[in-house]
């Protein structure tokens, strides 16, 4: 007796105090929910939930009311007798319809989006649950605010207000992805990221030149990864997830998995996902240009073109891709920060199936036409302190080293060799980012920057009958190096709880050097050194007159620096064209204005619209050029117009992006996303052309239904006509990637696919979603987009966590 007592007493000791510890996560995926605030006025407390959506709450046992706040959910308020009845569980709801937010983008700080006068879209790891994005190009472009264009299977070109490639930038955990070969024509480097190793993502529309320099002319793509996360006490907490995944589309077949390990001061995150596609199936409904009625075949290295026995599959798309990820954290007090990532991308052999498309009398004219892997390497390390001192309150430290290798591979149909060019980039680069607070009115963001680039580029020629592999020209000079070093300030005045303005210059110093062989051309020049600066700015203004309504207006300007790419690039442009080097480039600079207005009426209807117009000046463009005084040359066997970029054009663009966001009863919610941009670019003739990486009028509608454990979206993704008359020159040349219209002449039609996903929690451990996407199987191609999209897709996604 003398025993059970005291135990007795034990256990209702322990039971009360598991029941003084708040459990809350999502309602729909019942996932733990992270830095939840829990506070009190009467009396003043305040805490927020750990990596298990918990927190310690006994000491609010007296407060009049406790409320639960986090941002892009429903706040709510208890007593503490009320969460009593709920046995201390919270599940919240998800709202859109708010103007609060967190964003980081604008300034590598964390800031509140009512206060940045920059348009931002924020993407979140629990969008990816539901939609299921292939690849990090899928998750932009279900945003329904981002365009995106794809030659191949393997690729996703993110086109933004009217622009793309190296006028558009890539950044990972704060860390810029641009490179000196970053090339005008479309990128596929954003397929690198793995988009379940994402926490979150933001979009910057307009120049982000002031914070992250040259390329920042059209936005900004800022990626953020999983962070480790510590345990609140002296035990480990281990968490973590595994997912399948498989559509039909393309037979995918996906693995993933990723885990924390988090003490009290390190923490661990491990990532790994594998992904193998197999060739891509288009839809049955559409025009017959899109078919694939055959492909080349090569037996005893003899090629033959053969019919494909079923033209909606497009031969030569499939490939496969892993990804790795290991994060370390360190934090030895509540000062000091330290985070080291490590992130690993590699692909197979990617075929680039719009040049095998290309017909040259009765045959194809490419028997091969493939990207070797495609290999990102980032090692990064960021200190930060956080402290009162006289130059900062927050310092923070980047430091990172990435590794890029490309490759291409072509050979023609009936030839024996294949032209084999091979890349790798290494680049450095290091950020001081500092903030202060002169006063609560007053806050000060500012920084430098330094990074280094080293091209090294070869080539070869192979005979595939004898395997003779003889030296040949090199896309790139060898050995070419581009730096950029700047310094940046911004500034935040917060005249009232109404009225915030933002204000920043940067002036950026950049050098290219770069060695020209003649081993197999006579270029007129044996080097190119650019030396040059670039001064940018920006200011805009937020005014809030209710909590309710929100005006902002932004003028920034952009800058792109020449290069590798650009001054030094030898390649085969297309068809009777090549591009030759240019050492006498100089940067090209953007002018931009933003106006946006967003309104929230009764809590259950929000409207924005931002309107936007850009001016490029000293466009770097592709024109007719001469080499030695001859304006054609010999390459790869063939008579071919030199060509070279050159500062001699500009453009402009203006457009419009629109949404709207309801709340309906009965758990039902629509949302749609409108864009519309019209472009301009000067030709060689001095006349205007429609600008190439302007797309057309595009957009999503979707209706959702939340319950419980349950979401669903029925959602139609659409884009308008681009008419042969407002196809970019270079495009209409390009008529074995486009429909044909009633005239014989090449255009893009419009088309609109319906789409239903669905995700369910079956227990808090694992989690199924289901999808169906194209559901009319619709026969379409993307503007711009050498593949065919996908047809009727089948999605299936099963998710464990712990």
């Amino acid at each position: 007796m003398k025993i059970i007592i005291p135990l007795a007493f034990m256990l209702v000791l322990g039971f009360i105090a598991q029941a003084q510890v708040l459990t809350i996560k999502d309602q729909v995926t019942h996932l733990p929910l992270q830095m939840v605030i829990i506070q009190s006025q009467h009396p003043p407390l305040t805490t927020i939930t750990d990596t298990k959506g918990q927190a310690e709450i006994s000491a609010f046992q007296k407060a009049d009311s406790i409320y639960i706040r986090f941002v892009g959910y429903e706040s709510e308020a208890f007593t503490y007798a009320q969460l009593q009845e709920k046995q201390f569980k919270l599940f919240l709801t998800e709202s859109n319809i708010s103007l609060n937010a967190v964003v980081v983008s604008a300034t590598r700080w964390q800031q509140e989006k009512k206060e940045v006068p920059n348009k931002i879209l924020t993407i979140r790891s629990k969008e990816v649950l539901l939609q299921s994005p292939q690849t990090a190009a899928d998750l932009l472009g279900q945003s329904g605010e981002v365009f995106i264009q794809k030659s191949q299977l393997g690729g996703g070109s993110p086109m933004i207000r009217g622009f793309a490639t190296n006028r558009v930038l890539l950044t990972v955990d704060g860390v810029r992805m641009n490179t000196a070969i970053f090339r005008s024509g479309n990128l596929q480097n954003v397929i690198s990221l793995d988009p379940f190793a994402l926490k979150k993502t933001e979009v910057l529309f307009g120049p982000g030149s002031v914070i992250y320099g040259s390329d920042a002319i059209a936005g900004v793509m800022s990626f953020y990864t999983l962070t480790p996360t510590f345990s609140p006490g002296e035990q480990a907490q281990i968490s973590g997830s595994a997912v399948g995944r498989w559509s039909s589309a393309n037979t995918e077949k996906t693995g993933h998995f990723d885990f924390n390990i988090g003490l009290k001061k390190w923490a661990f995150v491990t990532s790994a996902t594998y992904t193998d596609y197999d060739n891509l199936k288009m839809g049955s409904n559409g025009p017959e240009e899109y078919l694939r009625p055959s492909y080349v075949e090569t037996i005893n290295g003899h090629d033959e073109t053969v019919p494909n026995p079923d033209p909606l599959v497009q031969i030569s798309t499939g490939y496969n891709q892993l990804n790795l990820m290991q994060k370390v954290r360190f934090k030895p007090n509540n000062n000091w920060g330290f985070n080291y990532g490590f992130h690993y991308s590699t692909t197979s052999d990617t075929p680039r199936y719009d040049r095998l498309l290309r017909q040259k009398g009765e045959n194809l004219r490419s028997a091969e036409w493939y990207y070797g892997p495609q290999v990102w390497i980032m090692n990064s390390l960021n200190v930060t302190h956080t402290a009162e001192r006289k130059a900062y309150d927050k310092l923070s430290i980047n430091l990172a080293q990435q590794f890029f290798k490309e490759s291409r591979h072509d050979r023609d149909f009936g030839a024996a060799t294949r032209f084999n060019r091979t890349e790798k980039v290494n680049a450095l680069s290091a950020n001081v980012d500092l903030e202060k607070a002169i006063s609560k009115k007053h806050l000060l963001f500012y920084g430098a920057e330094a990074i280094y680039n080293k091209v090294n580029s070869t080539g070869n020629d192979e005979d595939i009958l004898t395997g003779e592999v003889v030296p040949g020209p090199a896309r790139y000079p060898d050995g070419a190096d581009w730096s950029s070093y700047a310094a940046f300030l911004t500034y935040r005045y917060k005249a009232s709880e109404k009225l915030s303005v933002q204000t920043g210059a940067r002036y950026n110093y950049f050098l290219l050097n770069a060695a020209f062989d003649d081993t197999f051309y006579s270029f007129p020049f044996t080097s190119a050194d650019i030396k040059a600066g670039a001064l940018t700015g920006s200011a805009g203004l937020v005014y809030s007159p209710s909590p309710t309504l929100q005006l902002s207006t932004n003028l920034s300007t952009g800058f792109r620096s020449p290069n590798v790419d650009d001054v030094g690039k030898v390649f085969d442009s297309g068809p009777g064209s090549v591009v030759v080097p240019n050492p006498g480039l100089k940067p090209e600079y953007a002018y931009n204005v933003d106006v946006g207005i967003a309104k929230i009426f009764g809590n259950f209807l929000k409207l924005d619209v931002t309107a936007f117009y850009t001016y490029l000046d000293d466009a770097l463009v592709r024109r007719n050029f001469t080499l030695n005084g001859q304006d054609s040359i010999i390459y790869d066997g063939e008579i071919s117009q030199i060509q070279a970029i050159q500062n001699a054009a500009h453009a402009n663009v203006w457009g419009v992006q629109a949404g709207i966001e309801a709340k309906l009863p009965m758990g039902f919610g629509i949302s749609s996303r409108f864009n519309y941009q019209k472009g301009e670019e000067e030709v060689k003739d001095g006349t205007k052309a429609p600008l190439r990486h302007a797309s057309p009028f595009f957009g999503a509608t979707h209706l959702t239904y939340t319950r419980n454990r349950f979401k669903a979206d029925l959602y139609a993704v659409y884009n308008s006509e681009v008419s042969n008359a407002d196809l970019a020159p270079e495009e209409q040349g390009k008529d074995y990637m486009y429909a044909i219209d009633e005239n014989g002449n090449p255009y893009s039609p419009a088309w609109t696919t319906l789409n239903l996903k669905a995700l369910y929690r079956l227990t808090d451990y694992l989690m199924l979603s289901a999808g169906i996407e194209n559901i009319t199987a619709q026969r379409y191609r993307p503007y711009s987009s050498g593949i065919v999209a996908p047809g009727r897709n089948y999605i299936l996604s099963v998710r464990a966590s712990f």
